[in-house]
């Protein structure tokens, strides 16, 4: 699925400029689980890269946020004030950002209300009015209702402004037809964990975005997590498939340790807190060693032990095969999203 041709580089910066206008509600999504020490240094790493970033390329604004066509104190724009839309401006926030640089347009009521109180930002229900604001606009609603979103900005759109689609599935290609040949396009898949600053995102830039684009919608996303970069836009499929969908794999898998180890006769809530602990340490084994998942498994599994006969019945049943499966299932589905 993945081709040799991407490339992958991960940004540890930040500071974004962006415009928006949202037609989504929002809907809550949750994430659980300690955080590591791992991963806490390198969300604190990646907020210290991201305020270095800021800083030299002239992204914060301190000044306060005025109203209108071209308004100098509105340096990103959100059309769509979801879970994602927060995640990135609580993160950008962190990062140093005033929240006076930052417009949301949000068509609940309530939501828009939350967000002021939350973190301080500007919001709006006018798609237009984060248009005509930001220099940098987020589209960040869902992708049912994105072509009406693009068909109405489009009339408005001049070239000097910068489109970051977050819609799952997208192409940029069906986003440039819409905004006209002036659009500039980065596509990125994020994933949840971003509302923990611990995400896993993936960028793609359209054919009229620039080397420049690219690396501020990498720094937009750093403040949220790690970001990376592909050239080929079909990966996204893959990307998609992965760590876009690749958190609800775990949390099923977390599912399935916590009901095996109640059957077994631990309590729930001990069973609990041991299954997430697991998975935390797991992966900051691999992220802090550097070492292949197969070699840290290799090294807990001794000859004749009660690792190789829990990974034994695990083949038995098949879990390699449907890991592999639902993967590809995801990525098909992707590709679906993508001609609708």
């Amino acid at each position: 699925m993945a081709s040799t041709k991407s490339r992958s580089t991960t940004a540890k910066q930040a500071k974004p400029k962006p415009r928006a206008n949202a037609k989504q509600k929002a809907s809550p999504s949750a994430s659980t689980g300690p955080r590591t020490k791992a991963a806490k240094a390198a969300s604190a790493a990646s907020k210290r890269g991201a305020k270095s970033a800021a800083a030299s390329s002239g992204i914060t604004s301190k000044s306060p946020a005025t109203r209108g066509a071209g308004a100098p104190g509105i340096r990103l724009g959100f059309l769509g004030g979801g879970n994602m839309a927060e995640a990135m401006v609580k993160g950008l926030i962190a990062a140093g950002d005033a929240p006076a640089s930052i417009l949301v347009a949000e068509p609940d009521a309530a939501r828009r209300r939350l967000l002021a109180k939350r973190y301080g930002v500007g919001v709006t229900a006018d798609n237009a009015e984060v248009q005509a604001s930001a220099p940098t606009v987020v589209l960040a609603v869902k992708p049912q209702v994105l072509g009406e979103v693009l068909a109405a900005l489009a009339p408005a759109v001049t070239g000097r402004e910068l489109f970051v689609s977050i819609a799952a599935g997208v192409m940029l290609a069906r986003i440039e037809q819409v905004l006209g040949p002036h659009a500039r396009v980065v596509r990125v898949m994020p994933n949840t964990p971003c509302l923990l600053g611990q995400g896993a995102s993936v960028l793609c830039a359209g054919s009229r975005a620039t080397r420049a684009d690219a690396k501020l919608v990498k720094s937009l996303f750093a403040a949220v997590g790690d970001a990376h970069e592909v050239t080929d836009e079909k990966q996204m499929h893959a990307v998609t498939a992965l760590s876009g969908s690749g958190p609800a794999y775990v949390y099923r898998f977390a599912e399935a340790l916590v009901d095996g180890a109640a059957r077994a006769g631990l309590p729930e809530d001990l069973a609990r807190a041991l299954t997430y602990r697991t998975i935390a340490g797991a992966a900051a084994m691999m992220i802090e060693t550097g070492q292949d998942p197969a070699d840290l498994r290799r090294a807990v599994s001794s000859p004749g032990g009660t690792t190789l006969a829990g990974l034994g019945a695990m083949e038995e049943k098949g879990f390699p095969e449907s890991v592999r499966a639902a993967l590809q299932a995801a990525a098909r589905r992707s590709v679906e999203l993508g001609k609708a």
